[in-house]
């Protein structure tokens, strides 16, 4: 609950730092970062916060694939409001349930395993990675 709290107050006050571009074009292919620049300023600090989170774990901290995630697995939502989002986490919106699916639409062509994860980054595994990464994701 708390965290679905500092995710409402992040949703309005948070502010995305220009100079975190330069950290996050290291990372992904141009590409790749034409897709994250897109994304919605909510997606985009949220994304930064889970990339620097994966970044330090111990886990996966050296796994470029699992950083790349980070920042482009929510790539398939689009410019929702903090009404549609609350909606969606205590009963559920269409709109925006569907964007693990779109973001695999959007990476795809550009590197198949990360759309793949980008797919399956809700969805039950047995994967060591995946799963620690979902736990990151839920913080």
């Amino acid at each position: 609950m708390i965290a679905r709290i500092r995710q409402g107050l992040i949703f309005i006050f948070g502010r995305y730092k220009e100079e975190w571009n330069n950290e996050i074009k290291g990372v992904l292919t141009p590409e790749e970062y034409e897709i994250f620049k897109n994304m919605s300023r909510y997606d985009r600090i949220h994304s930064f916060r889970l990339y620097r989170l994966v970044k330090d774990d111990e886990l996966l901290g050296e796994k470029r694939l699992y950083q790349k995630l980070a920042l482009l697995h929510d790539c398939g939502k689009y410019n929702a409001s903090l009404y549609r989002r609350v909606k969606k986490v205590l009963i559920g919106e269409k709109s925006l349930e569907n964007h693990s699916e779109i973001s695999y639409e959007k990476l795809k062509n550009i590197d198949i395993e990360l759309a793949k994860l980008a797919r399956e980054h809700h969805s039950s595994s047995k994967d060591i990675y995946l799963k620690r990464f979902q736990k990151l994701d839920d913080e």
